[in-house]
């Protein structure tokens, strides 16, 4: 016998799977609609898992998932999976697991990140430990467009690690942190690319002039004469610092011209690499937002939804459908008389019946 509404009775009391969607509650024995009433109490046991095991092994009808796994993102599958689906929580399976589609993009996006971060940062140490020819001149004169340069890189490797922590740990957390420090990484790069544009495309030649007669100081520009050979600025008699190749009678150039055609190459190269970078970036950026929550099977949080959470009027429906069975089967004095003892349990203040012959 079935209780009132339309539904489908099971071999369990408890169990009553609602046909009608409008009289059910969402909360009560939920059953998808694609799987049907006579597959499902075809078999009643914990066997719904797919592949090697489970219910073929028992020789039980195949069933097929409630949702979740690694079938979640194809079309038609539900979202969620059930208590003993693959995937779900302490649910392992022997075989080797895959990663996501979006799992591999962003281990390739965050491979790019970390090869060009660590290049950029290998490079400004360089820079900063005087390994190049002409390291002295950039740190005197560009020191602005380094200071900056240097920060975006390091930024960037501790952008990279957070991420390869999420994506090896398949934590979303990391990767939440690792897609907002990405915003911060590109306006990190694009600073210097700016700052480099501008200083080259406006009044270059009278920056330098200010720069070597304000801001450089004589240590300064002993450092600029040394590393571009020359002297002087316009000549040796115009604020030149004395050294052994810089003095009143030496044959060497003025620096200005030197250091304008070494200023034009340099900044080209700092804004062309910053803007180079940026298509890359941008790439990285696209791919955390979209994938950062997508590197495991399992759909969000994995929580149950809140239309189909239990609750006391939940508890209440089902007990009424419990006892609407037991009056029909036994009478209506032992349904009153257990649903009695159902509310004594879940109000310990409350009077219990006396039993029943």
């Amino acid at each position: 016998s079935t209780p009132t509404g339309t539904g489908t009775p099971s071999k369990s009391p408890y169990m009553y799977i609602p046909t009608s969607t409008s009289t059910a509650s969402l909360a009560v024995n939920y059953v998808p609609s694609k799987f049907s009433p006579s597959i499902l109490l075809s078999n009643p046991g914990p066997y719904w898992r797919k592949g090697r095991g489970g219910g073929k092994q028992a020789g039980l009808l195949h069933v097929p998932k409630l949702g979740g796994g690694i079938d979640a993102f194809r079309s038609g599958e539900a979202r969620i999976g059930d208590h003993y689906d693959d995937d779900d929580v302490g649910v392992y399976r022997k075989g080797r697991k895959r990663w996501t589609k979006f799992k591999w993009v962003l281990f390739v996006a965050n491979t790019l990140l970390t090869c060009y971060s660590i290049a950029a940062l290998i490079a400004c140490l360089l820079i900063w430990f005087n390994v190049f020819r002409y390291s002295q001149a950039i740190l005197t004169v560009n020191s602005s467009e380094l200071i900056t340069s240097t920060v975006a890189a390091s930024l960037g490797v501790l952008a990279c690690v957070i991420g390869w922590a999420g994506i090896l740990l398949n934590n979303r957390a990391f990767l939440a942190i690792y897609t907002f420090i990405l915003w911060i990484v590109f306006a990190a790069i694009v600073t210097p690319g700016y700052l480099s544009y501008k200083r080259r495309a406006f009044s270059l030649e009278a920056k330098l002039n200010n720069q070597w007669s304000r801001d450089l100081t004589t240590s300064d520009r002993l450092l600029v004469q040394n590393d571009l050979d020359c002297c002087g600025y316009y000549n040796t008699f115009v604020e030149a610092t004395l050294s052994a190749t810089c003095y009143s009678r030496s044959v060497l150039p003025g620096c200005k011209t030197n250091l304008l055609d070494f200023e034009r190459r340099v900044l080209k190269l700092f804004y062309t690499g910053a803007f180079g970078l940026v298509p890359l970036h941008v790439f990285v950026m696209v791919a955390g937002l979209l994938c950062s929550n997508h590197v495991t099977y399992r759909f969000g949080k994995g929580m149950m939804p809140k239309a189909y959470r239990l609750n006391m009027n939940t508890v209440a429906a089902v007990m009424d459908k419990y006892a609407n069975e037991l009056a029909e089967l036994y009478g209506a004095e032992v349904a009153e008389d257990i649903r009695r003892r159902s509310r004594s349990r879940l109000n310990p203040g409350s009077s219990t019946s006396t039993p029943y012959t």
